[in-house]
């Protein structure tokens, strides 16, 4: 008796594993590459999405845009992350519109100047202004700091002041938008260009830093959101295919009203209403 008891335990026990080992939702893993100025966003929103679809792990890389676009192009990457629209060359890709951001040009808050042209940002990323005293500062030297290759940001900011990277002339190359704002706040004659929301979010909590206007306009979320700010651009997620499953439940819900509150936590723009 005993030994038939065994049997039939260990019988219901096998039963029981491969019933719920069958049924239950297999465990995936959704991995996002790319955009620097992107990723905080889409962590914060896959925490929320992996409390909603417990069987989810959402795994947020950073590298630039352009992985971004060559890692979903590859399917290295689930979903790729660039803080741009996709170019002509890129027409073979999906993208879907998180949010919008600005650019602003940042200084260290001790430094006296209120406002460059666009001249005069020209001048300084090129090396023919070179100290402060130039535009009306300190007897200085100008520390530039600019974005290393493979970052949207970089190439916003080029197509703005109509230059090539070859043309810029910095004394610090720097890689994610947290690099740039600690370089600026601790260096009295640094200037760089960061997100408007990084940015905004960091100056509102005592980082040494200012934001300087473009244009007379100045650098907000306010004014990116009124389209006033005239440096600003798509946040977007990048598929090669028409997303399915799980990989449309998380660009749909990235894209969804319930969000707003962290987009605009990090101080970018929502587009979802």
């Amino acid at each position: 008796m005993k030994k038939s008891a065994f049997i039939i335990l260990f019988v219901l026990s096998a039963a029981v594993w491969a019933y719920f080992t069958l049924t239950a939702p297999a465990r995936q893993k959704l991995v996002l590459t790319g955009s620097s100025t992107v990723a905080p966003l889409a962590a914060e929103i896959g925490r929320l999405f992996e409390s909603q679809y417990p069987g989810v792990r959402i795994d947020v890389q950073t590298g630039g845009s352009s992985r971004g676009v060559k890692d979903a192009r590859m399917e290295l990457a689930d979903i790729g992350m660039a803080s741009r629209t996709l170019k002509a060359t890129e027409s073979d890709l999906l993208s879907f519109t998180i949010a919008l951001d600005g650019i602003s040009i940042i200084l260290n808050r001790d430094n006296p100047i209120t406002a460059l042209n666009k001249q005069q940002i020209i001048d300084i990323y090129t090396g023919k202004i070179v100290n402060w005293q130039a535009v009306g500062g300190s007897k200085a030297p100008i520390t530039v700091v600019n974005k290393a290759e493979g970052h949207s940001t970089l190439e916003l900011f080029l197509h703005y002041l109509g230059l090539k990277n070859t043309q810029v002339k910095p004394q610090v190359v720097i890689g994610d938008n947290q690099q740039g704002i600690k370089t600026v706040a601790g260096n009295i004659n640094a200037i760089g260009y960061v997100s408007i929301g990084a940015a905004e979010y960091e100056a509102m909590h005592g980082t040494a830093i200012k934001l300087l206007p473009l244009n007379g306009i100045p650098a907000s979320v306010k004014n990116v959101q009124n389209q006033s700010f005239p440096l600003s651009r798509p946040l977007n997620l990048i598929t090669k295919k028409q997303p399915t499953g799980i990989i449309k439940a998380f660009i749909d819900f990235a894209r969804s009203p319930e969000v707003n509150p962290i987009i605009e936590a990090q101080y970018f723009v929502p587009v979802a209403n």
